[in-house]
């Protein structure tokens, strides 16, 4: 077999997942077109890299130094399967003109289903009446769980436009919510083509029944929701988050849930997984999820296919679509 100029370090079970069996294919053919091969292994060290020109990754692939680079001296591209980039991409990577893309957007989707899933949830109260009716209590004690909502003309608060705040968007206005859109970036007749009304994020939180954040990781974003913000946010209200841990004060939460004001629909923690006697385990008015919003089967595929698309585009001279530069890096997760 000729070197490989293109590896993948994703593990066999998450290779699977991520590609199909066309998609597979179509690595092989493109690495055959530019000279060499390709092959799948568990850990760069598991290669010959003295040819290799792309290098697929997954999580836990490790960073991509000094060291690692001049192993790799002809690599020109990395493409993660992924969307969190900052565990790895280094500015050795920039600094030597690698190109780097993932494949995030396909994971909007799925993320934004989920947020759409709490959000009904934490309408109807459904944490509050399966905990109440799991742990033993008489029939009508689920009436106690508070005043259930539709989202039929439901205000609720939107936390960012990013890919997976716009679909949740369209989502949310397809079954008749009123959403309220907090996203310094946009101006009002941007918000307004994505049918939301833009307000401050003070406004949004006293109005909305339900508050979804979806905005970016940034030093300025960080406990964008805390204690004050918690505070503004009207009695029987919930929270989503789908996003990043953070983005939410989590012992400020912590504290609203334990007086009973407030729910929240939850998939991303400060520890990940948090211990056996954490609060949120025990708190009624809680929905949670082992940060597995984003992993469904077709959602997987999606990004796989992302990534096969983009190492045609890059082999083939044509503009990468998901590209990540320098100053992105820094607003990502």
């Amino acid at each position: 077999m000729s070197a490989p100029s293109i590896v993948a370090v994703v593990s066999a079970e998450l290779f699977a997942e991520f590609f199909s069996d066309a998609d597979t294919a179509r690595l092989h053919a493109l690495a055959a077109q530019a000279g060499g091969s390709f092959v799948r292994v568990d850990r760069l060290a598991d290669a010959v890299l003295d040819e290799v020109r792309i290098v697929i990754t997954s999580w836990g692939v490790g960073p991509f130094d000094a060291a690692r680079l001049s192993a790799l001296p002809r690599l020109e591209l990395v493409a993660h399967t992924g969307a969190s980039l900052k565990a790895f991409v280094t500015e050795e990577l920039f600094d030597r003109g690698i190109a780097v893309t993932q494949a995030g957007a396909g994971m909007a989707r799925p993320v934004a289903e989920v947020s759409l899933t709490f959000t009904l949830a934490l309408l109807h109260r459904v944490p509050e009446m399966h905990n109440a009716l799991r742990e033993g209590g008489g029939w009508y004690d689920a009436e106690a769980a508070g005043v259930q909502h539709e989202i039929l003309g439901a205000p609720i608060a939107v936390i960012g436009a990013s890919r997976t705040g716009r679909s949740y968007l369209a989502l949310i206005r397809a079954l008749g919510a009123e959403p309220l859109l907090v996203d310094p970036t946009l101006d009002p007749a941007a918000a307004a083509e994505l049918g939301a009304e833009p307000v401050s994020l003070d406004e949004a939180l006293r109005r909305a029944q339900i508050v979804a954040v979806h905005a970016p990781t940034l030093p300025e974003t960080h406990h964008l929701i805390g204690r004050r913000e918690l505070a503004l946010m009207r009695d029987g209200a919930g929270l989503v988050n789908t996003a990043r841990s953070w983005l939410v004060d989590e012992q400020a939460l912590i504290a609203e849930l334990g007086a009973g004001r407030l729910s929240a629909a939850i998939d991303v923690f400060d520890e990940e997984p948090f211990a056996a006697d954490h609060p949120f385990r025990s708190l009624p008015g809680v929905l949670l999820t082992p940060h597995r919003a984003a992993g469904t089967a077709e959602g997987r595929r999606r990004q796989g296919h992302i990534v096969a698309d983009e190492v045609a585009a890059f082999l083939e001279g044509r503009p990468l679509v998901h590209a990540i530069d320098r100053d992105q890096l820094s607003s990502m997760a």
